[in-house]
């Protein structure tokens, strides 16, 4: 089940929201986790299986990691067992589901290579991926490494720890909450009107971000990206379309997931801050899907040694985080790739004293240049495979020449919708402000506007076909 259907809007959350205020406040946590039990099992029953045996190990180990004495002299061994217990489970249960297959096709590539038929790996053995499963994992394991930390105390509750591993909202595409960010919330929160009516204009934006732009600019990636040639411009143009897509996808799907956490009386941090009016790479990604990057400079970079040790293993440590979150976007290696990519030009940037090669250009200028440069790392994120990457990118600069029939797609692409939903794309994303911001004071024409986007895009939703769902591979 996703926010952008029929079912979720007019079925599930009216059921969920009058089915969580119609108990009394101590049994509002167990019916908002069995509401997400169900949301998330819609497709598939099973994948519950997997949660909840995270969510019980997790549990398990917080309590014997809080129980043990923070204040030996050494490392208490049960506190440490514990610890690699949380996250070895977790990252087995990541591993297996979301990387299985990839290793398989790997194998199978080497053998083939070899001269060594593979047939029976190549169809005998697959693994479906539970939806959101890098998000929950993510979160779950926060919990642990934060109270082996000292950083929050265990949770005795464990429908409250339920809940928050589950909850509907962040479930299957984020934004990735930590425990900390509502251990308080979960103890106690408020709920009023004023809040409530800022996660119904937060739902009523995100829904339009991605159906009334995310959706039509997806088409035009699909076409072009799927195209077996194209002109330089239509390259350029497609790829532009899909960086469109995946920013409204994404930041539409954060805010409508900050919206639910709203009418449920939750505040979720924010997820997005206008990555594309970023001066650099460094500061792209202080903007960009805030909650995983910091999740790994906080659980990972720091882990490693962060800035810690010396420069070489400074500029080693970051490469490292960006390659292993390239992998965590998706099991091949163009998502390796593109985070390679990306870490070397945060090496760069760091070497120049976290400043872009371009820093003497005016900002506008280095907003653009960083903004090209993104779009083309997208290349590599949306492309099937390497082979498929490297002749977009031939088609782009003008290495591959088109075919014959490149320019009947050109009637296709430069449709006046499709064409006009990339000017608002680009308009949206240079002038407007962050949802988060712009709903933090409610008025009348504030309400007036969320609500004619809220019924426009369920009018479109109805007649929308395309209405994909990009997190599947996360």
């Amino acid at each position: 089940m996703v926010f952008s259907s029929h079912i979720f809007i007019f079925y599930f959350l009216p059921a969920a929201l009058l089915g969580y205020y119609a108990v009394a406040a101590r049994y509002r946590h167990a019916i908002l986790t069995l509401f997400s039990y169900f949301f998330y099992g819609w497709s598939n029953p099973l994948f519950t299986l997997a949660m909840a045996a995270s969510t019980v190990i997790d549990y398990i180990c917080g309590k014997i990691i809080d129980r043990e004495p923070f204040d030996t002299p050494f490392p208490n061994p049960i506190r440490k067992r514990a610890l690699i217990v949380s996250l070895v489970s977790n990252l087995s249960l990541l591993g297996f589901f979301k990387y299985f297959n990839f290793g398989l096709d790997s194998v199978h590539w080497a053998l083939e290579s070899a001269g060594i038929s593979s047939t029976v790996l190549d169809i005998g053995f697959r693994v479906t991926l539970p939806l959101g499963i890098s998000f929950y994992t993510f979160q779950s394991m926060s919990y642990t490494i934060d109270v082996y930390r000292g950083k929050v105390r265990a949770i005795h509750n464990f429908v409250d720890f339920a809940c928050y591993v589950s909850m509907f909202p962040q479930l299957v595409a984020g934004p990735i909450i930590r425990f900390s960010d509502i251990a308080e919330q979960l103890v106690s929160r408020t709920h009023t009107v004023e809040k409530f009516s800022r996660g119904i204009a937060c739902f009523c934006l995100g829904l339009a971000k991605k159906v009334l732009i995310a959706n039509p600019c997806g088409k035009v990636a699909d076409w072009t990206f799927g195209a077996e040639s194209l002109h330089a411009l239509e390259a350029w143009y497609g790829a532009l379309a899909y960086s469109f897509q995946i920013y409204f996808d994404f930041s539409g799907y954060s805010d409508m997931a900050i919206g639910l956490g709203l009418m449920l009386g939750f505040v979720f941090p924010p997820n997005f801050d206008s990555p594309y009016r970023s001066a650099s790479i460094t500061e792209f990604w202080r903007r960009w899907h805030i909650s995983l990057s910091t999740w790994l400079r906080d659980y990972l970079y720091v882990s490693l040694g962060g800035n810690r040790k010396s420069t070489t293993r400074t500029y080693v440590n970051l490469l490292l985080v960006m390659l292993l979150g390239g992998l965590w976007h998706g099991a091949a290696w163009h998502f390796v790739v593109w985070g390679g990519v990306h870490g070397m030009l945060l090496c760069v940037e760091r070497f120049m004293g976290k400043q872009p090669v371009y820093s003497a250009l005016p900002r506008s200028l280095k907003i653009i240049t960083t903004f090209l440069m993104v779009v083309l790392t997208w290349v590599l994120f949306r492309a099937e495979d390497m082979a498929h990457a490297i002749r977009y990118f031939q088609a782009m600069f003008g290495f591959l020449a088109p075919l014959e029939g490149a320019a009947l797609l050109k009637g296709i692409l430069y449709q006046p919708y499709y064409a006009g939903t990339i000017v608002i794309a680009a308009l949206v994303t240079v002038i407007c402000p962050q949802t988060g911001e712009w709903t933090l004071q409610m008025g009348w024409r504030k309400t007036i506007w969320c609500g004619l986007m809220f019924w426009i895009s369920v009018a479109v939703l109805t007649t929308q076909a395309y209405n994909p769902f990009i997190y599947f591979i996360f």
